[in-house]
């Protein structure tokens, strides 16, 4: 079974990973998961972490306990911030710029974000994943998620993420953006009384979404792009265009619903062409489900298709999230 014999070569951090996995390694012995058995069937195999610092190995070099790891002080003084195991979030010694980060990003990419924030991480700092296992579905899925983490864009970025009810979008939204320093969550739902489960669903929401996020319950989407330069997420497009035919009474006249809506349209278009920010917005793909039995229904969803259309050619990026898998759209 091939492994991670042709590690490579020492990042000018001066750190040389040898080995990846969790302890177990990956696959892990006896696990019948998905992940496992896909490397399994394809004879490979991950070791469990292992490093050099300077030539040195890190377990060897001087060294300080903190919570959730070490700080790793290499034979040259450089300084290694390094993750105990998976679920460990280490925290960094006060005033620390760290030349490499050695963390549990598979299962904790927003502690990343944070490390970002609070300066111990830098542009200049190595950053590599350790501890993987099979939380990740794949190799290849690491790869793509590290693709997110690892080399966040500054702005203007624009992706659209797209997907029927269910589908995994918001998930893939929250994670393309978890390991950035300063994110905006926009929720363009808002607060509905009297309905527990539309509560139920605000609230996983949340408990999901990095706690430092800051939070926005706007149907203004336009103004937050307009200000914005860090990066935002807006959930959702769908619930955004809902609102706005509430407020121009689109729904009351299906016939002219699309016109008295245009305008609305024509703002958001132009805000998200124009914005400093890095944003990722979710959307419903409403082309593919049944052809809506009211008038009211019809207009909507012609009303969010030409959105999408618009918001998509205005992108950098943009893809189709169907049962938790993702598609690029070129």
């Amino acid at each position: 079974m091939n492994s991670e014999v042709n590690a490579p070569a020492p990042s000018p951090s001066g750190v040389r990973i040898l080995g990846t996995a969790a302890a177990g390694g990956w696959p892990a012995d006896g696990c019948r998961c998905a992940s496992c058995t896909r490397l399994r069937a394809a004879g490979i195999r991950h070791a469990p972490f292992d490093a050099l610092v300077g030539g040195t190995p890190w377990a060897e070099c001087d060294r300080t306990d903190v919570p959730g790891g070490h700080d790793v002080r290499g034979p040259s003084g450089e300084r290694v911030l390094v993750a105990a195991g998976p679920g460990s979030r280490p925290e960094p010694a006060e005033g620390v710029r760290y030349a490499a980060a050695l963390l549990d990003l598979a299962g904790a990419p927003d502690h990343l974000g944070r490390l970002r924030a609070g300066r111990a991480v830098t542009a200049e700092t190595h950053v590599a994943a350790v501890h993987v296992d099979h939380r990740v579905p794949s190799p290849a899925e690491l790869e793509r998620r590290l693709g997110f983490w690892l080399r966040p864009h500054a702005g203007p970025w624009r992706t659209l993420l797209l997907g029927g009810s269910r589908s995994g979008k918001s998930a893939e939204a929250e994670m393309r953006l978890a390991a950035h320093p300063d994110v905006t969550y926009v929720a363009t739902g808002g607060a509905r009384d009297g309905d527990p489960e539309w509560a139920a669903r605000v609230a996983a929401h949340r408990r999901r979404r990095p706690a430092r996020w800051r939070t926005a319950e706007t149907t203004d989407v336009a103004g937050v792009l307009a200000a914005a330069d860090g990066a935002v997420l807006v959930d959702g497009i769908g619930t955004w265009l809902a609102a706005a035919m509430d407020e121009t009474g689109a729904w009351e006249d299906p016939a002219t619903a699309v016109t008295r809506v245009l305008p609305r349209l024509d703002a958001l278009v132009a805000a998200w062409r124009g914005t400093a920010a890095h944003v990722v917005a979710v959307t419903d793909e409403v082309g593919l489900s049944l052809v809506p039995t009211t008038p009211a229904g019809r207009a909507f969803r012609d009303a969010l298709g030409l959105l999408n259309q618009r918001l998509a050619a205005e992108s950098e990026d943009a893809a189709l999230v169907v049962a938790g898998r993702v598609r690029d759209l070129a």
